[in-house]
C-alpha cells in the first residue's frame, strides 16, 4: 500500500511538469518516464521528492524533475537566494559572481541563474567562459559582491552537476545565512514564482581583467623565487582532465617560473562526458593514467591533475627507484605544510600568531607539524567552508597560514577563501624545486618527515548505496553505529567515541562526556587504544557512506618504509574487516 501511494503521488507530480510552464524537451522526458511501466524506479527517484538545497546548495543528477538538476530547480533556487540576499542587503542593489565549469548544462545553468538574479534587480559579474572554483572566490572579494554562485559537481561523475553559494567573504555559506537561505529556497514551491525577465544592463561579462588580478595575487605567494629560477626546466605534466584550469594554471606555473610545462592535449580538451576517463576525480588513479603515461614518455619529474572545477590537485612524484608513484591529499598536504612553515621560519615570518587550519579526517601528522613550528592547528568539520569561517572568525587577530582537507584541496594565503588547485599546483611544483636544490626529492622529504615525526598511513574506503532505498540503507548503517559502539576493533579497544551529530564526546574508559565545540555534522569518530582513528560519514554531496582509517607507527630509518607502510596497511585492512565494510 505504501509503495503504491508512492507512486501515485509521484506520478501527479511528474504529470503538473507537462503544463506549458515546462519546455517541450522537458516534457518529452517527463512523458516517456510516465509512458513507460520499465522507468518506474527512475520516475520514482526523480520526482519522489524536491532536490534538497543543503548548507552548501544544491547537487545531483542533470535531468527532468523534482529531484534532479535541471533550469527549473535551479530557477527556483536562484529566485529563493535572490529573495534573501534583497531582505538582508535592503536599501542597496546586492550583487553576485556566478562561475561555471566544463560540465555539461553548466553555462546554461549560470545563464539562467544570472537572468533571474537581473530580473531581481540584483547585479551580477559572469564569467564570460568557464573558471575555476577558486577565482569564483576570489571575484567576489574582487568586486566587492555580496554573495556568490559557482555551477559546479565538482569531481562527481558525469550525470552530476551542482550549483555552490559562496558569502561576501569568499567563503561558501555557514551559519546562519546556510539555513536561512534554505528556508528561503524552500518558500518558492513553483515555477509561477519565478521572476525571469532578465534585465541585460545588470549582468557585466567579466573574464582577463579577473585572471590578470587573480594571478598577480598568486604570484604573491612564491616562498623561494630563486630555486624556481634555477629549476625553470623542471618538467612538470599537467591535466585538467577536460576542466576549468586548461589555461589558468599553467599560466600560474610560468607566472612563478616554470618554462616545461607538458600537456596531455586529449585532456585539454573541455567536455562535460570527461571522454577519457570514468571519472574526473584525481583522487582515483585512473584519472591521473594519461597524465602518467605521458610523464614516462616525457621523464618529467612531477605529475599533477585537476578535478572539473580546480579545487583538488593530485600529484604523482618520482620515488628512490625512479618510479612514478601517486601520493594521496594528506601526503601531499604534509609535504606542502612543511615547506611553507619552513621557508616561513627562514624568512623570519613566523611572529608566535600564526594558524593553520584541517578538517577531523585530515592526517594528524599536520598538527605535529605545525606544533613543530609554534604554530596553531585548529581542526573544524569535513567541508572547506568551515576553514572559511575560521578564517573570518580569526580574521585581524591571527594570520592564516594554509588550509588543508585529505580529499586533496589545499589553500595558501586568505584572498581565495575555498581549496584552490590553481595556487597549490604553483606551490607543489615550488616545493619540488625546492627539495631539489636540496639534493632531495618530494619522495625523500616525505619519507624524511614520517622519520621526524613518525608514519602515518591513512585510507579511504566508500560503500556506494544509491536511490531512495540507498539513502535509507546509509541512515540505518550510521544509527547502527551510534546506536551501538563496537567496544573493540580488531583487537584494540575503542577509548573515545566522538559523536558530531550530539557533539559530544565519549570516554569510554572514565565515562566521562565532554562537548564537542562544533557545529553538528553527521559524523562518528573511534580513537582506539594503539592510537588509529576511524571516522565514520555519510557523503554530503553523492549517495555514499565513507569510511576514513587512520593508523600510526613509527619509523627510524628511510631503509624501513617499504615494511612499515605493509604492516599498518595490513591494520587498516584489518580494521575494516572488522567494521564489516569488506
Amino acid at each position: 500500500m505504501e509503495n503504491m501511494e508512492l507512486l501515485k503521488m509521484v506520478r501527479e507530480r511528474a504529470a503538473s511538469w507537462m503544463s506549458e510552464d515546462f519546455d517541450p524537451e522537458t516534457r518529452r522526458q517527463v512523458k516517456e518516464l510516465l509512458d513507460n511501466p520499465e522507468n518506474e524506479n527512475e520516475l520514482i527517484d526523480a520526482f519522489y521528492r524536491d532536490l534538497e538545497f543543503g548548507t552548501g546548495g544544491l547537487r545531483g543528477v542533470m535531468g527532468a524533475g523534482t529531484n534532479r538538476m535541471n533550469i527549473y530547480t535551479v530557477s527556483m533556487a536562484t529566485q529563493g537566494l535572490a529573495n534573501y540576499l534583497l531582505r538582508q542587503f535592503s536599501g542597496t542593489a546586492p550583487s553576485v559572481a556566478i562561475a561555471y565549469d566544463c560540465r555539461n548544462n553548466s553555462r546554461l545553468f549560470a545563464e539562467t541563474a544570472a537572468g533571474i538574479f537581473s530580473a531581481n534587480k540584483v547585479d551580477v559579474y559572469l564569467f564570460e567562459n568557464l573558471r575555476p572554483t577558486p577565482q569564483l572566490s576570489f571575484a567576489i572579494r574582487h568586486y566587492g559582491c555580496q554573495a556568490g554562485l559557482v555551477i559546479t559537481a565538482s569531481h562527481n561523475p558525469r550525470e552530476y552537476n551542482g550549483y555552490k553559494v559562496y558569502w561576501e567573504d569568499g567563503g561558501q555559506i555557514i551559519d546562519p545565512h546556510d539555513a536561512n537561505i534554505i528556508a528561503e529556497v524552500k518558500r518558492v514551491t513553483g515555477i509561477s514564482q519565478v521572476k525571469r525577465d532578465a534585465n541585460p544592463q545588470r549582468i557585466r561579462m567579466i573574464g582577463e581583467e579577473t585572471d590578470k588580478a587573480y594571478l598577480e595575487k598568486l604570484k604573491e605567494m612564491s616562498l623561494l623565487p630563486g630555486a624556481v629560477k634555477s629549476r625553470s626546466d623542471m618538467k612538470i605534466v599537467f591535466t585538467p582532465i577536460h576542466g576549468a584550469a586548461v589555461k589558468l594554471v599553467p599560466m600560474a606555473l610560468r607566472n612563478f617560473g616554470f618554462e616545461n610545462i607538458i600537456s596531455v592535449p586529449e585532456q585539454d580538451v573541455t567536455d562535460g562526458n570527461f571522454p577519457t576517463v570514468v571519472s574526473p576525480n584525481p583522487e582515483e588513479a585512473a584519472a591521473l593514467e594519461m597524465a602518467l603515461n605521458k610523464a614516462r614518455e616525457t621523464g618529467a619529474d612531477l605529475v599533477m591533475g585537476t578535478d572539473p572545477d580546480a579545487d583538488r590537485v593530485g600529484i604523482a612524484v618520482r620515488d628512490d627507484k625512479g618510479a612514478l608513484i601517486l601520493l594521496n591529499g594528506n601526503q601531499t598536504a604534509s609535504l606542502l605544510l612543511y615547506y611553507i612553515l619552513k621557508r616561513w621560519e627562514e624568512t623570519g615570518k613566523l611572529t608566535g600568531n600564526e594558524y593553520i587550519a584541517k578538517t577531523i579526517v585530515t592526517t594528524g601528522m599536520l598538527s605535529d607539524i605545525a606544533s613543530k613550528f609554534g604554530v596553531e592547528c585548529h581542526d573544524v568539520l569535513t567541508g572547506f567552508k568551515f576553514i572559511a569561517g575560521l578564517m573570518r572568525r580569526y580574521e585581524g587577530e591571527k594570520t592564516f597560514v594554509a588550509g588543508f582537507e585529505e580529499s586533496y584541496g589545499y589553500l595558501a594565503g586568505d584572498f581565495v577563501r575555498d581549496k584552490d588547485a590553481v595556487l597549490s599546483c604553483a606551490l607543489i611544483a615550488e616545493a619540488a624545486a625546492w627539495a631539489m636544490d636540496q639534493g632531495r626529492s618530494l619522495y625523500e622529504m616525505l619519507i624524511d618527515l614520517y622519520v621526524e615525526f613518525g608514519l602515518y598511513r591513512e585510507s579511504l574506503v566508500s560503500v556506494v548505496r544509491k536511490g531512495k532505498s540507498g539513502a535509507e540503507e546509509i541512515m540505518a548503517m550510521m544509527d547502527r553505529f551510534r546506536g551501538s559502539p563496537p567496544e573493540s576493533i580488531a583487537g584494540s579497544e575503542v577509548m573515545t567515541v566522538n559523536d558530531y551529530l550530539k557533539q559530544k564526546s565519549f570516554d569510554t574508559i572514565s565515562h566521562l562526556r565532554r562537548n564537542i565545540d562544533l557545529p553538528k555534522s553527521n559524523v562518528l569518530q573511534f580513537i582506539l587504544r594503539d592510537g588509529s582513528l576511524i571516522s565514520v560519514r555519510p557523503s554530503g554531496t553523492e549517495p555514499k557512506i565513507k569510511f576514513y582509517i587512520g593508523v600510526r607507527g613509527n619509523l627510524d630509518r628511510r631503509e624501513d618504509y617499504t615494511e612499515a607502510c605493509r604492516q599498518l596497511d595490513e591494520k587498516a585492512n584489518n580494521i575494516l574487516i572488522a567494521l564489516g565494510v569488506f
